[in-house]
């Protein structure tokens, strides 16, 4: 099974300006649509450094969904646990100013309710032989809860990524059974009732470790843009990881790879620092690109000692 990744699906719809962007203004430029999610993306990333995911989702029964399955096939993720519902597939509308950051967007969440049903008849079948777990902590309260028993039945590290924060604070209480959490800056002050967009790396490492320490959260990591990221364990190990210095793009994407590297570092026998080392270098491979993913790589690269599967 590899790391059996769960999430959303969602189409994005991205508007970028051919001239300088004019908030509140009438723009000219090019619009784009590609797949995207969370963890469609992290996923793919996984797949891209020749893992073999499984990814638990949903999409509808148009063809665009079929076409979301074609591609992560494509793409060596194994697609056996995705559901097509009439309304599986969400939409994120954004637009980007010239510096490729988003300045505007909007989302329409899909119905992901089903999955609680699908763990219920099928998750041992899906938990008991993968690598670790990677979810959405956003997902639904009770889909949140089944795959915590079944990583608990089978001793699976569970990781955390998360794509609207807000209904993420209501599942707070289960941080204390996530081996790693990831967030950005903006969403760890949302969680810690702070506000933290002006901090340094050095401010937020010294937040962190004290906030992980008190509210007992295994580990944690905290990306901060073009200044990096920042961790910190429960055991009292924290540090900083700069960002890799590349040209700019798009940032799309750019937190799932390095989430999917987190994840996968942690995985297979890498520290912390080492993990969020090569999430640095998976979300620097996104954002100088127009892709929601990082390019292939192999395993030996971030010295994984990993066998490259068919």
């Amino acid at each position: 099974m590899g790391i059996v990744v769960l999430g959303a699906v969602f189409v994005d719809i991205k508007g970028y300006p051919l001239s300088a962007y004019i908030p509140g203004g009438r723009n000219a430029g090019r619009v784009d649509q590609v797949h995207g999610g969370v963890s469609r993306n992290i996923a793919e990333d996984i797949a891209n450094v020749e893992l073999r995911p499984t990814f638990v989702s949903l999409v509808d029964n148009t063809g665009i969904g079929t076409d979301v399955i074609d591609k992560l096939n494509n793409h060596k993720v194994n697609t056996d646990y995705i559901l097509r519902t009439p309304d599986g597939l969400g939409t994120w509308l954004a637009v980007f100013d010239n510096d490729g950051e988003v300045c505007a967007a909007i989302s329409k969440r899909p119905d992901t309710s089903p999955l609680t049903e699908l763990l219920e008849e099928k998750g041992d079948e899906i938990f008991k032989d993968c690598d670790s777990i990677s979810l959405e902590l956003d997902l639904e309260k009770e889909t949140v809860k089944q795959v915590l028993r079944y990583a608990k039945k089978y001793g699976k590290k569970v990781f955390s990524a998360v794509s609207n924060m807000s209904i993420a604070m209501e599942r707070r209480d289960f941080l204390q059974q996530i081996d790693c959490f990831v967030c950005n800056q903006q969403e760890a002050g949302l969680l810690f009732s702070d506000d933290y967009q002006d901090k340094t790396p050095a401010e937020m490492q010294a937040i962190l470790a004290d906030n992980v320490a008190s509210a007992n959260i295994p580990s944690m990591v905290v990306t901060m843009g073009g200044a990096g990221a920042v961790y910190a364990s429960a055991s009292g190990e924290s540090g900083f990881v700069p960002a890799k210095k590349v040209h700019v793009i798009d940032t799309t994407g750019a937190g799932d790879a390095f989430f999917a590297g987190v994840a996968i570092g942690l995985t297979y026998g890498k520290s912390l620092p080492d993990s969020c080392e090569i999430g640095s270098r998976l979300a620097a491979s996104v954002i100088c690109t127009l892709d929601n993913v990082c390019p292939r790589f192999l395993p030996g690269e971030f010295g994984l000692d990993v066998p490259v599967r068919d």
